[in-house]
């Protein structure tokens, strides 16, 4: 499961809802939730948020909160 997967499951995310308000197939919104290899689009992204009523920068904080800056050598 995805970050993304993780994220709506842990707020019981109704995926046919989503899909519906946002225009992205249910078969999208599933790749996006299962699929590791599957990119996330900020468009999509943006369009989950509002559906789900969340601002965009939590859930985009919470998805990305494991990626830093290389360290200088």
């Amino acid at each position: 499961m995805t970050k993304l997967g993780l994220y709506l499951a842990k707020k019981s995310i109704n995926k046919a809802e989503v899909s519906r308000k946002t225009g992205i197939s249910k078969s999208r919104i599933s790749q996006l939730g299962s699929n590791e290899t599957t990119k996330l689009r900020v468009d999509e992204l943006y369009l989950i948020a509002l559906a789900i009523d969340v601002d965009p920068c939590d859930i985009f904080k919470e998805i990305c909160a494991d990626l830093k800056l290389k360290e200088e050598s």
